[in-house]
């Protein structure tokens, strides 16, 4: 990953977990998306990758940019509402490197 991108998403990180914190939903729409519970949340990023499939096929770079970006910024506030970090994704990734897909996805729990 990028310094920039890495950068970003603690930035990103961070504002998200002020914004749950103050929890004022009128003023933030990551307060008022959390106060509507995780099963809202998942929905809401649902949503945003079908819209990023979509722009994948059927749309040109910038939208696909604006699409992926919208479902990193939810999957953003899914993953803080659960109490997990991008640094815990980063170490996951880092735990996968050097291992097939394949291998990987086979020993996994049934």
């Amino acid at each position: 990953m990028s310094k920039a991108m890495g950068d970003a998403l603690g930035q990103l990180e961070a504002v998200i977990h002020d914004r749950l914190a103050a929890g004022e939903g009128e003023a933030s729409y990551v307060a008022s998306l959390a106060a509507k519970g995780r099963r809202k949340i998942a929905q809401k990023l649902g949503e945003e990758a079908i819209e990023t499939v979509i722009a994948a096929v059927s749309e040109d770079d910038a939208a696909l940019t604006g699409e992926a970006t919208d479902l990193i910024f939810h999957l953003s506030i899914l993953l803080a509402e659960r109490g997990l970090s991008w640094d815990m994704i980063a170490a996951e990734l880092g735990r996968r490197h050097g291992t097939s897909g394949h291998a990987e996805k086979a020993s996994r729990p049934r």
